[in-house]
């Protein structure tokens, strides 16, 4: 890793967009001896993000301010664990940062929004501290504090495996319309696999044939085979409602994402799915309309 202790910062702060991500697919192959389980994911970033903004101060502390109350401002959170992460395997010592998080991701919602903090947060401080990391280097850091990090800081379309960490860039999925539904619970990521390893799977998705149709672009086959494992024993209050909204207002598939209990459904149009969007509010607290980006992070001021 780079030292840029000496070096003289031009920088007060920096911004980031974060995105968050959704699973095209989700399969567990085993619980490793370790406690973790080895994973299959086709992952994407989409364009709805949070925005972190990193600042130099005097306190020679860590601080996070958060536009939002259930989010940690401590070490419990993922941003303040990736700045104290960052110094440590950069070497530079810390004479102050602000960690403010302006969060559009909902939480608990199987979309990354943690991981995309603390993707954001080391994507600023390598920018803040002009240290000059490459994304690989940026990931070494992230994956010691999460499995989804490595991804929500390179972003696009992947395959993931091991616990998440091995990435290997596929073919970027085409333009449409991402319609998200959040119903008005959380689901515990921990609990997930607890019950995963409790009761196994049913169902093992077929993942050659999701990396051939991802490797040729075409929409309609990638949305035929979306499957996620979890949805196997994990119940999400309304989903079966949600997916049956969406597909009569023209999904061309559904799934949902993580551990849930975000449901999402891919349009061809938008207008396809803004029509979805008053049927869809008896059953989710949160509805958002986007897109397929092919980033983690973005760098919008610095």
């Amino acid at each position: 890793m780079k030292n840029s202790q000496n070096n003289t910062h031009k920088k007060a702060e920096v911004t980031v967009k974060a995105y968050a991500k959704i699973n095209l697919m989700l399969d567990i192959i085993s619980r490793r001896g370790d406690g973790y389980h080895d994973l299959f994911m086709i992952m994407q970033s989409i364009g709805l993000y949070d925005t972190i903004t990193v600042s130099l101060t005097r306190s020679k502390k860590i601080t996070i301010t958060c536009n939002i109350d259930d989010i940690p401002l401590d070490s419990g959170n993922i941003a303040y664990k990736s700045a104290e992460a960052f110094f440590a395997s950069t070497g530079i010592k810390n004479s102050g940062i602000n960690i403010d998080i302006v969060k559009r991701i909902p939480h608990a919602a199987g979309l990354a929004g943690g991981s995309a903090d603390g993707a954001g947060t080391l994507v600023a401080l390598n920018d803040l501290f002009q240290t000059g990391l490459t994304d690989d280097e940026l990931c070494k850091i992230g994956v010691k504090i999460g499995a989804d990090v490595p991804f929500c800081i390179k972003g696009g379309t992947f395959l993931a495996q091991g616990i998440g960490d091995v990435l290997s860039k596929v073919k970027p999925l085409r333009r449409c319309t991402i319609l998200l539904a959040k119903p008005d619970c959380g689901v515990s990521t921990g609990k997930a696999y607890s019950d995963f390893d409790k009761f196994g799977k049913e169902h093992t998705p077929d993942k050659f044939d999701m990396l051939c149709a991802v490797q040729s672009r075409e929409l309609t086959d990638i949305c035929a085979r979306m499957e996620n494992v979890f949805e196997q024993f994990i119940e999400v209050p309304g989903k079966v409602d949600i997916k049956n909204i969406m597909r009569s207002n023209g999904a061309l598939g559904v799934c949902m994402s993580g551990s849930g209990p975000t449901v999402f459904g891919i349009f061809a149009d938008k207008e396809s799915a803004e029509k979805a969007v008053p049927q869809l509010q008896p059953y989710a607290k949160n509805i958002i309309i986007t897109s397929p980006v092919g980033k983690g992070c973005k760098i919008i001021s610095a």
